[in-house]
């Protein structure tokens, strides 16, 4: 039988076992005149169903009762740990039995009859010592609970805690060490530290291992590489080394020194982070090549070692030729993966010490040091376009790219980093605009080059913002009654100081620099306010020919540009027609099919310019809305000239007509190639033979005469 125990009262409690009446009554009585709590018991029996629910400081207890003696109660008090003292008060006076009640456990023995001072005496000094031992067992309970408590936290830690002694040996390690580092105590215990430290940081941890300065002058955060459990020392692996940051401190005692204690943190995780993030922050994550600024550091150090000894380097930079129209027809998934491919043959070339970079998009640099001549970077050049050589195989499909590279070699073409990449990218636009697939070292006539077009860039800059560009326009007719169907509008830059420049010297600037847009919108923008002003002098029925570049058909608000600019002339898109060249049309066919199909709802004619130049396939002409092919003016030239020419005329007149579309034919200047091309079914033809471009002011005074009865043929003459 067990029950919750509770103490009774505030102060010390007596609980008093005596089978006589008279004795218990007068023996509270006198106790309670002293402050204690009491409670009485008749039997053994009564005490100890007391003892089961009640805690009593002190017991005073007779021997002799009948059924459970006092001999009885004391065994059960001992055998159940009971927190009382035990006072034996019993008119047994004999030797053995005082000495019988001490040897189980009491505290005392006091005989009866008793003096009351002799007892109370007795009664103080058990509940003092009571009270002191209540004070020991209070205070070695908190003891106990902070030990464990302490020692929770440290076991429990998720950093490695450590004690050494002055040999270097552990004498202590946290359950951490084990689970961390897969040792047992065993393993280390005794051991000296360096059992778990990695080769490689063996001289750092006598720094930290060793210490025997406290305060600030201690070590702090030192990394070291920790060994795990059976694992080689020089294993780098994520899950067989450990990174760790050190805390620690010694312990002295009388200004001896004792040992060290220490704190290891593991920061593996941290260490791989920062691994992957300084990677990230220097590779390309697609083909994990160096990026730019990795390529431009170690550049900087290559031109720092040539200049020291009078060496020279080399900086190739490389641009895929074709890798545009994979990224377009098969999308950059196919793209990624063919810069990937392209990436690993690339490494296959290199020398031990040089860098392969990726500079962006499908541009690579290549970072030569040691260079003793141009010719050993002119063989990795060669090396690297026989490697183009063989296809790329993609999945199933097989990849043929090209390479352009330029060469820049320290110190002739230049002494910084800055102008080695320069040089380097103009060498390799030098290789690009003589037909790709070479190499080709910077020379200093390509500086002029550069200049020029930087001139040529600033320029225009300034032209499109003091209105120096014209827009003028060349009459298209009909080549058998010769009357004016429509006009193309042309650009024309009214320079400051060269005079009238023609579109071939300027929209290559503009369409590298951007520029092309804004050109493109003022064509746009002009044409439309002209041909409304022609209209409002009574000329109807004549269109209007704009050229649209690739930039201006990508862009998102192409269709609603075009719209928003006939509606702000009042304009039907009868009015216009849109020319654009084979090579828009096939770098995003999906799209520029979805757009097209849009203008001619509007009712505007789609016409592709320099027909016969560019892909000139017969699938596109089928699905794309194109109502006219304009033959470009080089094969006009070649009418009567030679027979290939010629036959190019007829095969994309035969074309249009077997797909009923209207044919212009550019450049007729003779009354020769008319006629051929009126033998042939030609419809409309556009020349000098019927007028220049001119301005909108000309063009509209040549209208009003043309509609007085004068005939376009003479007024070109």
């Amino acid at each position: 039988m067990s029950a919750v125990r509770t103490e009774i009262g505030m102060g010390r409690s007596i609980l008093i076992v005596d089978d006589e009446p008279i004795q218990r009554e007068s023996l509270m009585q006198m106790i309670l005149l002293y402050g204690y709590q009491v409670e009485t018991a008749e039997s053994g029996e009564e005490a100890i169903s007391m003892l089961q629910n009640y805690t009593f400081d002190l017991l005073l207890l007779d021997l002799n009762m009948p059924g459970m003696s006092g001999f009885d109660v004391i065994d059960y008090i001992v055998e159940h740990n009971v927190p009382s003292k035990v006072i034996v008060v019993s008119g047994d006076a004999s030797f053995d039995s005082a000495r019988e009640a001490l040897k189980k456990g009491a505290h005392d023995f006091v005989k009866k009859p008793y003096a009351p001072d002799e007892l109370l005496n007795t009664i103080k000094n058990a509940a003092s010592k009571k009270e002191l031992e209540d004070s020991h067992e209070v205070m070695s309970t908190k003891l106990s609970e902070s030990e464990y408590l302490h020692r929770f936290i440290v076991d429990h830690s998720p950093d490695i805690v450590f004690m050494l002694d002055t040999d270097g040996r552990f004498t202590f390690l946290n359950d951490t060490v084990y689970k961390s580092l897969g040792f047992s105590k065993n393993d280390l215990l005794g051991q000296h530290y360096s059992k778990m430290v990695s080769g490689q940081s063996k001289e750092q941890a006598q720094f930290v291992f060793t210490e025997r300065r406290a305060g600030e002058r201690k070590s702090r955060n030192i990394e070291l590489k920790l060994k795990c459990q059976g694992e080689s020392e020089y294993r780098y692996s994520d899950t067989t080394s450990m990174s760790i940051m050190l805390n620690q401190s010694d312990h002295n005692v009388n200004g001896q020194f004792q040992g060290t204690y220490g704190v290891a943190r593991d920061i593996t995780e941290k260490k791989q982070a920062q691994e992957v993030i300084n990677f990230q922050a220097y590779h390309d994550l697609l083909t994990n090549l160096p990026n730019r600024a990795l390529m431009e550091d170690r550049l900087q150090i290559a031109i720092t070692q040539s200049k020291r000894n009078n060496q020279k380097l080399a900086v190739m930079f490389l641009d895929l030729d074709r890798f545009k129209w994979v990224n377009d027809t098969m999308g950059h998934t196919m793209g990624d993966r063919l810069l990937q491919a392209v990436s690993q043959r690339l490494e296959s070339c290199l020398r031990s010490g040089d860098t392969l970079a990726r500079f962006g998009g499908d541009e690579f640099t290549l970072v030569l040091p040691q260079v003793k001549q141009r010719e050993d970077a002119s063989i990795i050049a060669e090396k690297v376009l026989n490697e183009f050589k063989t296809p790329f195989m993609i999945d199933e499909h097989e990849l043929f790219v090209s390479a352009s590279i330029g060469i820049a070699v320290y110190p002739e073409a230049g002494t910084c980093m800055e102008s080695l990449i320069k040089s380097a990218d103009l060498a390799m636009y030098c290789v690009k605009e003589r037909g790709k697939n070479g190499f080709e070292f910077y020379n200093e006539e390509m500086s002029g080059i550069s200049n020029s077009k930087l001139m040529m860039e600033r320029d225009l800059r300034k032209a499109l913002m003091n209105d120096e560009l014209r827009v003028c326009y060349q009459p298209q007719v009909n080549a058998e009654t010769e009357e004016v169907v429509g006009f193309e509008a042309l650009v024309r830059w009214e320079h400051a100081e060269n005079g009238l420049v023609f579109p071939d010297e300027f929209i290559p600037i503009a369409e590298e620099t951007g520029l092309i847009l804004e050109v493109g919108n003022f064509v746009m923008e002009t044409a439309c306010k002209d041909l409304a002003e022609w209209r409002a002098s009574g000329i109807d029925n004549i269109r209007v020919s704009i050229n649209f570049s690739a930039p201006q058909v990508d862009q998102d608000d192409f269709i609603d540009r075009i719209v928003q600019t006939l509606q702000k002339y009042n304009l039907p898109g009868s009015a216009l027609e849109v020319e654009i060249t084979e090579n828009i049309i096939m770098n995003d066919m999906a799209h520029v099919i979805q757009k097209l199909r849009k203008l001619t709802t509007l009712g505007i004619k789609i016409a592709v310019d320099d027909f016969g130049t560019g892909y000139s396939s017969l699938s596109y002409l089928q699905h794309f809305p194109v109502n006219t092919l304009k033959i470009d003016k080089s094969f006009v030239n070649s009418i009567h000239v030679n027979k290939g020419g010629t036959s190019i005329v007829n095969a994309i007149v035969a074309m249009a007509q077997g797909l009923n579309l209207n044919l212009i034919a550019e450049g007729v200047e003779t009354d020769p190639q008319l006629e051929y091309l009126k033998s042939l079914g030609c419809a409309e033809i556009q020349g000098w033979l019927f007028g220049k471009a001119e301005s909108a002011e000309t063009t509209l005074e040549m209208l009003e005469k043309i509609r007085n009865g004068s005939a376009l043929r003479e007024l070109a003459a």
